[in-house]
């Protein structure tokens, strides 16, 4: 079927005060195995494409959007492309051609008027071309290697009103928050601030976004659905799921040297994963904690 919208996506998500799970791949095994395991529990998903993941491609989009795009196309769910923590206005505006209707445009480090202003650009240009703009206020640690922020250091958290003010000021489609969850975790181990959530939900009315989910276990995403998160970012579970299958596959085979054979035990253990996170978050709609 044809690539999906992002923001049809979530706008029906929310509407059924449910979440869409966004994945991020850097491999074509981390396509199909997001594409498999969403069509295994019937649920449409959204297929991210980071900047980091654009650098370990030398710097060029075209051939993993390329590739997602024709497997999505061929889905039996709708699937969604989407450009996940963009810092450089070049990489934003290569968007619309290769195939995203959605764009994370990340100013987040900024102090908060460099933010805004940025942010704005970003958004007024992404709306001409018909893009779905996702932002972030407050710090969501670990990205890029770095340690998770002090919880109660200023910027940490996101404070609801001026998310209200950020939202009204930028004009974006969505907004991620932070609420204690950290990139790149490995353990699921997080806890969230379900009252500060509950707050950002009641003072912002654009679709919340969660990252660094990966660190997160199952009633804790269920919660956070529950409590107003529409889209949720995983990334760092795929590749725990991946990595884990194929260091046992060539510890019980020494002798491998087809990549075929490790990297379909990986993107098999991916699938699984994302196969039982979207029936988690799916299960959300009903949580009451």
């Amino acid at each position: 079927m044809p690539l999906a919208a992002t923001g049809e996506l979530i706008a029906a998500a929310t509407a059924a005060r449910g979440a869409v799970a966004a994945f991020n791949v850097i491999t074509l095994e981390h396509v199909e195995a997001v594409i498999a395991g969403a069509e295994s529990v019937g649920a449409p998903v959204v297929l991210q494409v980071s900047e980091n993941a654009v650098g370990f491609r030398h710097g060029r989009l075209l051939p993993l959007a390329r590739a997602a795009a024709a497997t999505a196309e061929r889905a039996a769910v709708p699937v969604a492309l989407h450009l996940d923590h963009i810092h450089s206005d070049d990489l934003l505006r290569q968007a619309p051609g290769a195939g995203f209707s959605s764009v994370m445009y990340d100013a987040a480090r900024l102090p908060y008027e460099e933010n805004l202003a940025a942010t704005r650009a970003a958004a007024d240009w992404a709306h001409a071309q018909g893009l779905w703009l996702e932002a972030e206020l407050g710090q969501v640690g670990g990205k890029d290697g770095e340690p998770p922020p002090d919880p109660h250091a200023p910027g940490a958290r996101t404070d609801p009103g001026e998310a209200a003010a950020f939202v009204a000021d930028s004009g974006v489609d969505a907004l991620a928050v932070a609420v204690g969850s950290t990139h790149a975790m490995t353990t699921r181990t997080a806890t969230l601030d379900h009252v500060l959530l509950k707050r950002l939900s009641t003072a912002l009315d654009v679709p919340l976004v969660l990252h660094g989910s990966s660190g997160l276990p199952d009633g804790e995403l269920t919660a956070a659905v529950a409590g107003g998160i529409a889209k949720v970012n995983i990334g760092t579970a795929l590749n725990v799921a991946m990595t884990g299958a194929i260091r046992d596959h060539l510890a019980a085979h020494p002798g491998t040297v087809d990549p075929r054979t490790y990297l379909r035990t990986g993107r098999e253990a991916m699938t699984r994963t994302v196969a039982h996170l979207i029936t988690v978050l799916r299960d959300g709609r009903a949580f009451t904690g």
